[in-house]
């Protein structure tokens, strides 16, 4: 059980016991590994990272009403309807969560470039000196 210690400031923290967790259900599973498992169980199928990529880039490809349609399937693994409500509720709100998931799953997430300027934007010299190593006698 969670050992709560109050705070100089008013608050509390929990601290947990050696071998407790505060997260007892661990990680939630990615879309690639329900895909994998629904496949594997359900059709005795096992897909390559390939093939669960498209499946994905194939619901990214779907417009607004087909993902709605998509959602009330009942024939279809829970995992789609679950990805078609999310970007449903995404879309009422004005949020792209779920598209910035799904394309990093498919494409990776952008390579960021970071450009520095150091000594005022002066070229900078470094000078490397390598001494030989001398015999011990």
């Amino acid at each position: 059980m969670a050992k709560k210690i109050e705070q100089a400031h008013g608050g509390a923290i929990n601290r947990f016991e050696k071998g407790e967790s505060g997260n007892p259900a661990g990680r939630p599973p990615k879309v690639e590994t329900l895909l994998k498992k629904h496949f594997l169980e359900e059709h005795n199928v096992k897909l390559s990272k390939g093939q669960v990529q498209d499946i994905i880039k194939n619901i990214l490809g779907k417009n607004r009403s087909e993902l709605i349609e998509l959602a009330k399937n009942e024939e279809l693994p829970f995992w789609i309807a679950l990805i078609a409500n999310k970007a449903q509720r995404d879309f009422r709100r004005g949020s792209i969560h779920i598209l910035d998931v799904l394309f990093d799953r498919v494409y990776g997430k952008p390579k960021e470039e970071i450009d520095q300027t150091v000594n005022g934007g002066k070229p900078e010299t470094i000078e490397v000196v390598i001494h030989p190593k001398q015999d011990e006698d």
